[in-house]
């Protein structure tokens, strides 16, 4: 159809006219879906991210459609269908489904969601959108975050409908909204985060007006649910480029609503002055971790990265000497990690992670040249625990010197570390480390029954486990018996 803002039939050149054309070739699930709508007498249109991703070549197994038809409708249609339907969002017009399809020669798993045409807006003590049902495809592409997520394809026609340029911010890797950036905002302030989250994630540039809007509206957020903006924060995390987003919500004072902790760094400076401070040391290490990641995106990682010197703020202290010093900053910054993260309704698990990897950055430092013990090497691992390999990828991203010589030599002490980590490893398994007696073996030795003495015994065994390395059997016998008889 014709594009309003233009002159031509179309915006679409011919050579993306052919990679919609092919994404839906390759997709015939999606011409078959829209085939059954039309034949109930209801419209289908390829929309939003989806549409913008195919464009961009990244386009997955997600596809999102919008329809006249309303949720009710949209059941009877897609239930015979669909492989799986759910209705966890229908309260908001949106009802999933999967549906498997072969593609090619592939079988693959598609993850649908249909939205009934809508607008959505925010009252100012509300923390739920109001849901209201639209007529038309054009009123449903207009309250949409951003142009660039304006976009559909009319289906089966394949039709392209652009009715805000999307396709010419596309191209110029710009974030405009559709209408006034106030005016959307105040519909969802949750927008305000997305702007950033989308400039991570593609790696776009937000519009002056844009970022101008968000600035005088960041304390709008307040509204929106915990659990939302955790949501938009995660995704951000763990984009491609979070320090785009990171810095546009410091920047805005967006990062001052929703994570205090991280624009406070930027009044301190770390104690190298080696950085101008400690916001920008942050971002270094972040970007550190995620060049050691080798698995994907890790969002404990990363977490720990992005908060494990949020302490400093509070611990900063200035020497006699003209230093400046940040004394347990990591046991101040875990139990900062742990209310902020609670806050924004993590889990139990993820809380627990984040906070101990901040609370151990630090334990290394203590290693200098190799002075440790076996026993220190010992406990180093079992305080870690499963987190060790974490706890080695944030330790040396968090070396950010300019002083390759003292960077070498962190990275050289790191490496011996590891290396004795490895050989007592092979020797001890020091991933499962636990007395050499266990409770019953403690209880027949002794001859007491259950109760605390056992596990102080438990607790005795496993100091001399780490201080001393494997007992023979006999050994650890005459060691539980010597400390109960200076219990008697």
């Amino acid at each position: 159809m014709p594009n309003p803002n233009e002159d031509t039939p179309s915006a679409l050149s011919q050579a993306q006219q052919r990679a919609v054309t092919e994404l839906l070739r390759v997709a015939p699930v999606a011409d078959d879906l829209a085939r059954r709508f039309r034949e109930a007498g209801f419209s289908l249109a390829l929309v939003g991210g989806s549409v913008r991703d195919a464009l961009l070549g990244r386009l997955g197994n997600d596809l999102d459609f919008t329809t006249d038809a309303r949720p009710e409708d949209v059941l009877k249609i897609v239930r015979p269908w669909a492989d799986a339907v759910w209705e966890v969002g229908i309260a908001f017009g949106t009802v999933g489904a999967h549906k498997s399809a072969r593609v090619g020669d592939t079988g693959m798993t598609f993850q649908i969601e249909i939205t009934t045409y809508r607008s959505e807006a925010y009252d100012r003590t509300s923390r739920k959108p109001e849901v209201s049902y639209g007529d038309s495809i054009e009123q449903d592409l207009v309250r949409r975050d951003f142009t660039v997520n304006a976009m559909a394809v009319a289906l089966p026609e394949k039709e392209f409908i652009d009715p805000h340029d999307g396709l010419a911010d596309l191209a110029a890797r710009v974030l405009r909204t559709p209408g006034t950036p106030e005016e959307s905002f105040s519909d969802d302030p949750l927008r305000m985060m997305r702007a950033a989250r989308f400039a991570a994630q593609l790696d776009f540039e937000v519009a002056p007006e844009v970022v101008a809007a968000m600035t005088d509206m960041a304390g709008r957020i307040e509204i929106v649910s915990a659990e939302r903006v955790r949501d938009e924060l995660n995704k951000l995390i763990l984009s491609d480029h979070p320090r785009k987003g990171l810095t546009l919500l410091v920047d805005t004072g967006l990062a001052a609503q929703v994570l205090p902790e991280l624009p406070a760094l930027r009044l301190e400076s770390d104690e190298h002055h080696r950085h101008k401070d400690v916001y920008e040391h942050t971002l270094i290490v972040l970007e550190q971790a995620i060049a050691l990641e080798e698995n994907g995106p890790d969002l404990t990682l990363r977490l720990a990265a992005l908060l494990h010197d949020i302490g400093k703020p509070r611990t900063r202290r200035f020497e006699k000497d003209g230093r400046v010093s940040f004394h347990h900053h990591e046991v101040v910054g875990a139990k900062m990690t742990k209310k902020r993260m609670t806050a924004l309704k993590y889990s139990n698990e993820l809380v627990k992670d984040v906070s101990r990897l901040v609370e151990l950055h630090l334990r290394f430092h203590g290693y200098g040249t190799g002075e440790w013990t076996d026993s220190a090497v010992r406990r180093y691992v079992r305080d870690a625990g499963p987190l060790l390999d974490r706890l080695h990828k944030l330790t040396r991203s968090d070396c950010t010197t300019r002083n390759k010589r003292k960077a070498a030599a962190l990275s050289r002490a790191y490496d011996g570390l590891e290396e004795r980590i490895a050989q007592l490893q092979e020797q001890e398994e020091l991933d499962s480390i636990r007395p050499d007696l266990d409770g019953n073996q403690i209880m027949e030795i002794l001859g007491v029954a259950p109760g605390p003495v056992i596990g102080k015994a438990y607790k005795h065994l496993l100091e001399l486990r780490l201080e001393n390395g494997p007992m023979e059997h006999d050994a650890a016998v005459a060691a539980l018996k010597e400390w109960w008889a200076g219990q008697e």
